[in-house]
């Protein structure tokens, strides 16, 4: 009542004090909080158990925990049955891809996700200053921070072409990352897997990852192969950490083809040994048994050397044709396709919507052969000639998934872009990560406690981010926070109908401001650049 008294008449407010207003306003009057959540089982980010308190936000912060119950606030949530976590923070994400179309993040924020993290697998904007800009000038409901892609500044220096850098193209390239961490780049992203970041050698790619450390900065890879080469793959991962000096993340692990399934077992033995031993390496992980990327992954990445025409002479030529045939069929045997062209689906096709949501298999088919490896080879070539296609790729196992989850290193992403509604048939992790925990591994299945999941996708990628006053719920922090019923969160997307959001997630705030209500977005866009340590103002 006091509040509203001054608020609204300055002249009575200079009454007040001249007569002495403390014998008309009570402390309670004087202190409004902004957000008032009350009654809620909070779970605040450090893997400790939960416990009931109320919480009190003003001014983007969150100014007290505890029993509030004689407090006031210009909005209270009753949080009574619900759980109260920080937003989750997704450490690897392609969200660049939808932001500027919905900067609501709809298929994000309805999950609980209050963070963003861009320029993963090697590619990123950049400059990166002027893509910061871009955001804020846009406007966006979740807060937002980036790597500098190895791969894109490799392009930029030296084209597509399969050599190592000279003298001079390193210098370049190192000035490019210096440029990008003054400007507030999180560390340095590598997609080993792709071109041109595969044409890099262990000892570039250490050489610039020196340079990333001097600013505090992290190294966060897709490493160079998830099948048979994979226990080599994360061994170069943990050299890379060991040589240069800098905190590293296997990003999105997994093991994938048939015949390797089980290989989780050595790869975390492996991050075991180099964590005893002091280096710190850690993972993150998408839960779901298929992977998502575009179709020249089938493609031996020399043949895609020079860009895509290079690419399309080669798969043309007498010459090179049958060669790179048998790896693709190797890759479809053996690798990402899981053993069979029906475990390849098209998401998305830039030039023939129509082919959303078919497998290769069945497209094969329509271009009158038969299904096998060998003209499901010849069916991948025909697309390409025509444009770029993104494929979903069925070819991981669920013990993998969830011996790799239970890790404690362990942390969750969800390797996917800002969903666009009704825009192709896309993996469905953009729509249900971060639910797909809370719903399916920890209520349903048992794989994770409540509390193990909340830190996994929360203060776990903080810390390793070096994102400070985030990530956990506790008097200081910025007021990130979900709010959800643990007995319905789910994920709704699926591979056939992803264009799903989550359920169960009641309330959302970013920054202090209430973002989902009720279980709807309600438009507010209130996030904030997170700079990496390395900024320079």
């Amino acid at each position: 009542m006091c509040y509203k008294i001054f608020k609204n008449s300055f002249y009575t407010a200079a009454v007040f004090v001249l007569i002495g207003f403390a014998k008309y306003c009570s402390a309670n009057d004087l202190l409004l909080y902004d957000i008032l959540i009350t009654n809620g089982r909070v779970v605040d980010g450090t893997g400790n158990p939960w416990f009931f308190a109320d919480i009190a936000v003003k001014d983007e912060r969150i100014v007290k925990i505890g029993n509030l119950s004689k407090e006031n606030a210009e909005r209270i949530i009753d949080a009574d049955g619900l759980v109260v976590t920080p937003g989750f923070i997704d450490p690897h994400t392609h969200a660049l891809r939808g932001i500027f179309d919905v900067p609501g993040a709809e298929s994000a924020l309805l999950q609980g996700v209050t963070t963003l993290t861009e320029g993963n697998d090697g590619a990123s904007p950049f400059p990166i200053g002027h893509h910061y800009d871009a955001i804020i000038e846009k406007k966006i409901s979740p807060n937002w921070s980036t790597f500098v892609g190895h791969g894109t500044l490799r392009q930029m220096v030296m084209g597509t072409e399969d050599r190592e850098p000279t003298r001079s193209e390193m210098t370049q390239m190192k000035v490019l990352i210096r440029e990008a961490m003054e400007d507030g780049a999180l560390g340095m992203s590598t997609g080993l897997f792709y071109v041109p970041g595969s044409y890099a050698s262990t000892e570039e790619v250490i050489e610039l990852s020196k340079v990333v450390a001097e600013y505090d900065g992290i190294y966060i890879s897709h490493i160079r192969e998830e099948t048979s080469e994979l226990i080599q793959s994360v061994n170069e991962t943990i050299r890379i950490g060991q040589e240069s000096g800098i905190p590293v993340q296997i990003t999105h692990h997994k093991v994938m083809g048939v015949e390797n399934w089980g290989l989780s077992v050595e790869s975390l033995r492996l991050v075991d040994i180099a964590r005893n031993e002091g280096l710190d390496v850690t993972i993150d992980q998408y839960p779901y048994t298929a992977s998502q990327t575009g179709l020249k992954a089938l493609i031996p990445q020399w043949a895609q050397e020079g860009g895509d025409e290079r690419m399309l002479q080669r798969i043309r030529s007498l010459e090179t044709r049958s060669i790179i045939k048998n790896e693709v069929i190797k890759k479809i045997l053996y690798g990402r396709g899981g053993g069979d062209p029906k475990n390849i689906f098209i998401s998305r096709n830039s030039w023939d919507p129509s082919m959303a949501g078919k497998n290769l298999a069945e497209i094969t088919i329509e271009m009158g052969m038969k299904p096998s490896a060998e003209n499901a080879a010849e069916t991948i070539f025909s697309v390409l000639e025509k444009g770029s296609v993104t494929a979903v790729y069925h070819a991981i196992n669920p013990d993998d998934v969830d011996r790799i989850m239970q890790h404690p290193a362990t942390a969750i992403g969800s390797d996917g872009p800002v969903g666009i509604f009704g825009e192709g048939t896309p993996h469905p992790r953009q729509y249900g990560t971060f639910a797909r925990v809370l719903g399916y591994y920890v209520r349903e299945r048992g794989i994770l406690k409540l509390e193990q999941a909340v830190r996994k996708m929360s203060s776990q990628s903080a810390k390793r981010l070096g994102i400070h006053d985030r990530g956990l719920i506790a008097e200081g922090y910025y007021a990130d926070i979900a709010i959800f019923n643990s007995n319905e969160i789910i994920d709704k997307a699926t591979f056939e109908e992803p264009h799903q959001y989550s359920v169960g997630m009641k309330f959302v705030i970013v920054n202090g401001v209430i973002v989902v209500e009720d279980g709807k977005h309600n438009g507010n866009r209130p996030g904030k650049i997170i700079y990496g340590p390395g900024r320079k103002t």
